[in-house]
């Protein structure tokens, strides 16, 4: 405020978090613990804080002893009610840098502007599983992003998937209490497979477009790397020379688009149920950082609100890229992982109504009810209407709202007049008629109806696309996870429910599905016919990507090439991956400076953990049961498997076919042989070996 205090007016001296002045900050941190002496709250230093104040040694603890009784309250205290969904989060720093392509289709400074650089910060998640869930159950996964732009913090806040399970907000309590666990007996945690998910979205079929995306690979991805990112819904972009135009936000992971397997999945809820959690935080270290490009679907704001025949108001749709095809607007890099994950991650607080001018929202009817729903979740998660002062939150701009009080304000507000029109404070703040945020004026007419429009009442023909449009392992991936989820029902008029919808859907889907549970496939139905394919939804690629972030595990001993395990990983370093030596034991292998220090033994090391396995020439031709386990999990997931000179025979050792697709094999670790591994790698699996798998399965070996 502009008003200058009066002399009987100080506020207090300006201070840390933590007790540092402003003054005296330097190169400190200010939100760091400041000090080198234990103290309480107040500041006040403690020469002891493990024994209670007693009467006597052996008497009561006393009232009186404000230490205990701050330290007790505040652990009472440390935890904050979880989110209802995407509890279960991890989360990174980063930079977006503008390609500055967006000027034509927005006014938004951090997308029009060549080459500038905008701080973000981008939690990833899971929609239906607990803080303690696991990372790669199959689900839905929130992808949000904070952009702290010099405009005001911007949140795109979307998902792995292009749409959504139901088209009205109204719904969303429905579908989560559905999909949450059942509430007699609290489980299954983290889960689709159960009665009352399969019991909502036989019945309410506007979600099966998005059980599709769900049952497909996109549910259990490999990497938050390897994710594709959706804003969902269909946004308004305006320029400054307030042209309009409708656009799709899309995430493009420069990895490329890569999943695990179901048994990969399973394995890694067990072995490593943070999986991706550690991998985000492990590259990041590592300096592997995650990138993707920001892209938009740009379509004609018309007034009719669709495209190519499609509602683009119905978030259950998506617009092919065959029709559309995505615009590159910038580029993301997450290269900083939080200093702490409750201040960051947990407190970070999302919310579809943070724009900036040049991006607004339009008539969906689920973005509309978000509108409203996330500002209203914080105030209870965070205690109040003060949430954009936590560190995290507080954008990079000056703030000056008029908003006072409430709980956990931090702000010192000077000035007597927090209301506008006013005299006092000179008339500021001042609204801002040149640069503020203005919507786009547009008409609005009707009578008030609780209905759908016609155009959202197709909710099969878009599934139908989607799955055409996949390669047949792909689908047959699908068919094994409804087959799955519906087996795990108990209700066998869930089970006949959903088996309607499949059929018209896909008869073919359906009958595979309905032989997998037993069950006889309906009658008298109509699948949907003939639609335009989009490949562009598979994910298998023929032509090799980048594999920073990647992990190679190499087996090695005491007698291996040790050298060739060297000039591997010179290779491999400098295309960001990682090789991690796998040894009898733990410590050291080999001797003096050519030895190397051991990552894994086979005690620690699983399959999930690599995406290629590499036995070094040299190494023991009789492999221990795990290490035969490790191999042969590698083999049945479709993963590069090789050796080179005379470690193959520990691949043969294994049952592993020296011939068989996508196993590597050389006289040396030499640079061809190399250059075949990246290429395995960049194509992320071989997936020619999948229907030999299945026709000769590596039967698991139990030990």
């Amino acid at each position: 405020m502009a008003t200058r205090r009066k002399p009987d007016q100080t506020a207090p001296e300006p201070v840390s978090p933590t007790g540092v002045k402003t003054g005296d900050l330097g190169a400190v941190d200010s939100r760091a613990q400041s000090g080198n002496h234990l103290t309480t709250a107040q500041g006040l230093r403690l020469p002891d804080t493990d024994h209670s104040l007693k009467a006597g040694e052996r008497g009561p603890t006393l009232l009186e002893d404000f230490h205990l009784r701050e330290k007790i309250t505040h652990f009472d205290h440390e935890r904050i009610p979880e989110r209802v969904v995407h509890a279960r989060g991890a989360a990174a720093h980063g930079v977006f840098t503008s390609y500055g392509t967006g000027a034509s289709i927005t006014r938004a400074g951090f997308l029009a502007e060549k080459g500038k650089e905008t701080e973000v910060f981008v939690r990833f998640s899971t929609v239906l599983g607990s803080k303690g869930s696991a990372d790669t159950v199959r689900d839905t996964r929130g992808f949000a992003t904070k952009f702290y732009t010099d405009e005001g913090n911007f949140d795109l806040v979307g998902n792995n998937m292009p749409v959504f399970f139901i088209q009205d907000g109204i719904k969303f309590p429905d579908i989560i209490h559905a999909g949450k666990p059942q509430p007699d007996r609290e489980i299954p945690q983290a889960q689709s497979a159960h009665d009352t998910f399969w019991d909502f979205v036989s019945l309410h079929t506007e979600a099966t477009h998005h059980v599709f995306w769900n049952m497909s690979d996109r549910g259990i991805p490999r990497s938050f790397r390897t994710m594709e990112g959706f804003g969902v819904h269909t946004f308004r972009l305006v320029n400054a020379a307030g042209e309009s135009h409708l656009v799709k936000f899309h995430w493009k992971p420069v990895a490329g688009v890569h999943s695990l397997v179901w048994e990969e999945a399973q394995i890694a809820a067990g072995v490593d149920p943070d999986f991706h959690r550690r991998d985000l935080a492990d590259a990041i270290e590592a300096g592997a950082f995650l990138e993707w490009d920001l892209g938009v679907q740009v379509l004609p704001d018309d007034g009719t609100e669709t495209f190519e025949g499609i509602d683009l108001l119905d978030p259950t749709k998506f617009v092919p890229e065959e029709l559309a095809p995505v615009q590159l607007l910038g580029r993301l890099a997450l290269n900083r992982n939080p200093t702490n994950y409750f201040a960051e991650t947990e407190q970070v607080a999302f919310h579809t109504g943070h724009l900036v001018p040049g991006i607004e929202v339009t008539n969906d009817p689920l973005m509309q009810a978000r509108m409203f729903s996330y500002l209203d979740t914080q105030l209870t998660r965070l205690g109040g209407p003060n949430f954009s002062q936590l560190p995290i939150n507080r954008p990079h701009v000056p703030v000056n709202d008029m908003l006072r009080d409430g709980m956990h304000q931090t702000a010192i507000h000077t000035g007597v007049a927090p209301y506008r029109p006013n005299s006092l404070d000179g008339g500021l703040p001042a609204v801002d008629l040149e640069n503020g945020y203005v919507q786009t004026p547009r008409r609005i007419e009707g009578n008030a109806v609780r209905a759908n429009p016609l155009s959202f009442e197709d909710h099969f023909t878009q599934a139908a696309l989607f799955y055409r449009s996949l390669t047949p392992l792909e689908q047959a991936h699908i068919a094994e996870a409804f087959t799955f989820e519906l087996g795990k029902c108990f209700e066998q008029s869930i089970k006949e429910r959903e088996l309607t919808v499949l059929a018209q859907v896909d008869a073919d889907l359906c009958a595979t599905v309905a032989a997998g549970l037993g069950l006889p496939m309906p009658t008298g139905l109509t699948e949907v016919g003939e639609v335009e394919l989009s490949p562009a939804l598979s994910q298998i690629v023929e032509v090799p990507g980048p594999i920073a972030g990647r992990k190679i595990g190499v087996i090695v001993d005491d007698a291996s090439d040790l050298g060739g395990v060297r000039a591997m990983r010179k290779a491999l370093l400098k295309l960001g991956a990682e090789l991690l030596i796998i040894a009898p034991t733990g410590g050291f292998v080999g001797k003096g400076r050519s030895g190397e220090t051991v990552q894994r033994t086979p005690l620690t090391a699983r399959s999930i953990e690599f995406d290629a396995v590499l036995v070094a020439g040299g190494t023991a031709h009789a492999p221990d049961i795990k290490t035969v386990v490790l191999l042969q999990e590698m083999y049945r997931h479709c993963k590069a498997v090789g050796a080179w000179g005379d470690g193959v025979e520990v691949l043969t050792a294994s049952g592993i076919p020296a011939d068989g697709p996508g196993v590597l094999h050389g006289d040396s670790a030499d640079k061809t042989f190399i250059a075949e591994l990246v290429a395995a790698l960049g194509l992320h699996r071989a997936w020619d070996r999948a229907d030999l798998v299945m026709a000769n399965a590596v039967a698991p070996v139990r030990g």
